[in-house]
């Protein structure tokens, strides 16, 4: 029994994590979780891995320069190096930049960028990111910066006027260019969203699109595009037909080539959101998805885009964390978005009959072994549900 719960484990639950895809796996670090009504953070020398083929986490510990532990940092995978930037943790902001090597063999070691060129962002967290020609382009954040740091792209909140700090949103572009180790900010045109945190950023082609977040009491509904290759703004882009709810704390996934997934997040009425819509590009319009348990939301969680357009939603909180901060989650949620190849329905009808099972062994060669993982894959979902079916009764 200990065998098969090893077997079967999950990373732990979290919110404000980071998570990246790279070929089958999904990479996820970092993030909190409330005991006893204190926020702990998760150990920074921790990085889950869950096969997606095989629906298997296992637990891999790092060395070398590790990151504190963080949440609200921003992670995204360039040419199977995992990047950490910013975050918030006991001390405050950062504006610090790590990696983690996930190509390595044997073990995985972070590497703290501190010998790059160029001006780095000011400290921040819940900023997003675009990955586009193996550069990081970073957007916006909730942040502190010293009074000769204030501009336009700053929106203040608060202020220490005895420590001459200052805190609030913000707009700006940073870009770090992986290949040359140097941070820029390019030169924009036309208006920049408002500045904004707890937002999403996603990349359809050359252009990079940005929807909701929060500045002050505000939960937005709007939708921004920038061109990754002229650093031209769309402005607020006019939506034809209806509109998804404003929120902070939500995903938005490149699904294809002309669609976004929008999932989850916190209302402006503080309501955790379990809806999602897809937006085309082609059509200018939103789309509400029908296909979602409306029992399940979750907020300040991670989504990444598996195999076939599979939308694959994990941890976050189901509660709102500025009142409730309870209900941090650990299962994986995965939406299927566009219709399955015929070779994926084969393999889970296999995966899932115990008659058919019995004559797996008759495959050739490769495909035995995609089906040997697709039994794994049930039988572990199947594990996995019974006890949380358990744990609810």
């Amino acid at each position: 029994m200990a065998a098969i719960q090893q077997l079967y484990c999950v990373a732990e639950e979290r919110s404000g994590h980071c998570a990246a895809m790279d070929h089958n796996n999904l990479f996820v670090w970092g993030g909190y979780v409330t005991i006893e009504e204190n926020e702990v953070y998760l150990p920074n020398d921790e990085i889950w891995i869950y096969d997606i083929d095989s629906g298997l986490w296992t637990m891999r510990l790092t060395d070398g320069d590790l990151p504190p532990s963080m949440s609200g940092s921003c992670g995204a995978c360039v040419n199977g190096k995992f990047y950490i930037f910013g975050g918030y943790d006991d001390k405050g902001y950062s504006n610090q930049l790590f990696f983690l090597d996930l190509h390595s063999s044997g073990q995985y070691t972070w590497k703290h960028i501190n010998n790059f060129k160029g001006q780095p962002p000011t400290a921040r967290d819940k900023l997003s990111c675009w990955v586009y020609d193996d550069r990081l382009i970073y957007f916006g954040g909730y942040g502190c910066r010293k009074h000769n740091e204030l501009n336009d792209c700053f929106d203040v909140h608060d202020a220490s006027w005895e420590g001459q700090i200052f805190w609030g949103w913000n707009n700006d572009i940073h870009v770090f260019d992986t290949r040359t180790q140097t941070w820029f900010q390019p030169v924009v045109k036309n208006s920049p969203p408002q500045a904004r945190a707890a937002h999403s950023c996603a990349l359809l082609g050359n252009k990079g699109y940005v929807f909701g977040g929060r500045v002050l009491q505000t939960r937005m509904n709007d939708l921004h595009s920038l061109n990754l290759d002229t650093w031209t703004w769309s402005g607020g882009i006019q939506i034809n037909g209806r509109t998804p709810r404003g929120r902070s704390w939500h995903t938005l996934t490149p699904v294809g080539d002309n669609h976004l997934f929008l999932f989850g997040g916190l209302s402006e009425e503080s309501e955790p959101l379990s809806d999602g819509w897809i937006y085309s590009i082609k059509t200018n319009e939103w789309e509400q998805f029908q296909h979602l348990p409306k029992d399940r939301p979750r907020l300040w969680h991670t989504a990444c885009l598996g195999k076939e357009n599979e939308v694959m939603v994990f941890g976050g909180s189901k509660d709102d964390l500025l009142s409730l901060d309870t209900g941090h989650c650990n299962d994986l949620l995965i939406f299927q978005i566009q219709p399955y190849s015929l070779l994926r329905l084969c393999l889970d009808a296999v995966g899932k009959s115990s008659v058919l099972e019995r004559q797996v062994s008759c495959l050739p060669s490769k495909l035995l072994q995609q089906a040997l993982k697709k039994i794994t894959f049930w039988a572990a979902t199947k594990y996995r549900q019974q006890k949380r079916n358990n744990s609810v009764e």
